[in-house]
């Protein structure tokens, strides 16, 4: 009986799976949340692969029994062709889940969509979008936090960042990254503004940029000395002060020039908390790509791009038509993927990075 060279990873897998069991029932690993966390994900990723390898095993055990009978008993041949398909199937699944993946597949995100070109039509646009994810994180059962939001006069967004979070420990194919990590790049509106009184079709952008976020003690250390905190008060649309206190927060890292401000909440401490988290992120994101771009000539999937400045995808409302320039998906229900009915549009990256995941797999 054939077996692939992939499978030669079961075992250890199926050992660590065991290790991980012993340990999330050790009351000590629940003390660090973030640890326990980690290890409950990884936990889950892990039980995919044992509960198909389980059942390939089993399936080679019938198919073994079903030959040995098909030699006194020529009836036991169509159970032979039969458990033999069966075996392919599983062991094509086994070996799609043990190709290489995102590690942060399993990950939440941190993502921020900030107006480019086209002035208020673009901010407008923004807040379109936000809305868009948030309704897709409401489908999925997940949650969505405004982490920061800088207002236009209209009801559009300069700019807002959004924190979205999965519940529990979720396997890499139900994480909140394994979906959204598509998202990243230049989504282009065509459409007639509010503020047009000749009817005249206006294209604008809105960057968008998607980083997994990651459990505090498993990548990126800030040293609080590379840090430029300052503190102001918060503004709303048009610039009016919305608050009496310098409760909002801009903490620049000063190693690589980023800059994060925070004003949504009216404790400076939570201010300055969430913007560590978006600061992390970004360094993470940050990290990431300089990975990737150091792997591209051996294995980069084109359509995972961290890259605001490629233009992914086009939102037409006068066709109602959104098209993913990456995947060559079309299709004609703008209305109905702004609600956050996204899944088509999201499955057929998924396909496309699938398949170079199985390529890279012998597949």
């Amino acid at each position: 009986m054939s077996t692939h060279p992939s499978l030669e990873a079961v075992a250890p897998l199926i050992e660590e799976y065991h290790d991980l069991e012993k340990q999330l029932s050790d009351p000590a690993l629940h003390s660090n949340q973030a640890r326990a966390r980690q290890v409950g994900r990884r936990y889950a990723e892990l039980g995919r692969i044992v509960k198909l390898a389980n059942a390939l095993a089993a399936l080679d055990e019938d198919l073994e029994t079903a030959q040995d009978l098909a030699e006194e008993d020529p009836d036991f041949a169509e159970e032979v062709t039969a458990l033999s398909e069966q075996r392919e199937a599983a062991l094509k699944d086994l070996v799609a889940v043990l190709a290489p993946r995102d590690p942060d597949d399993a990950s939440d995100v941190i993502i921020e969509i900030k107006a480019g070109e086209g002035g208020d039509e673009a901010a407008l646009f923004a807040a379109d979008l936000a809305r868009m994810y948030m309704r897709f994180a409401d489908n999925k059962g997940w949650t969505s936090t405004e982490l920061s939001t800088t207002h236009t006069g209209l009801g559009g967004y300069k700019e807002i960042t959004l924190a979205i979070r999965a519940k529990g420990n979720p396997t890499p194919d139900e994480g909140v990254w394994n979906f959204l990590k598509y998202e990243g790049g230049v989504h282009r509106v065509q459409r007639v503004p509010v503020t047009e009184s000749q009817g005249r079709i206006h294209t604008s952008a809105v960057g968008v940029m998607v980083m997994p976020e990651v459990e505090e003690d498993d990548t990126v250390e800030i040293d609080m000395n590379d840090l430029r905190i300052d503190v102001y008060r918060s503004s709303g649309p048009g610039g009016q002060s919305v608050n009496t206190t310098d409760s909002a927060v801009r903490i620049t890292h000063l190693p690589t020039g980023i800059v994060v401000s925070m004003q949504n909440e009216k404790s400076q401490l939570q201010n300055k908390d969430a913007a560590l988290r978006v600061l992390r992120a970004r360094l993470i994101a940050e990290a990431r790509a300089q990975r990737e771009a150091e792997a591209s000539e051996k294995r980069l999937s084109q359509v995972r791009s961290m890259d605001r400045s490629e233009r992914i995808r086009t939102y037409n409302f006068p066709e109602n038509r959104i098209a993913d320039h990456r995947t060559g998906f079309k299709a004609y229900n703008l209305d109905h993927v702004l609600e956050g009915n996204l899944d088509d549009v999201i499955d057929s990256a998924i396909a496309a990075d699938e398949a170079v995941r199985l390529e890279s797999a012998g597949q």
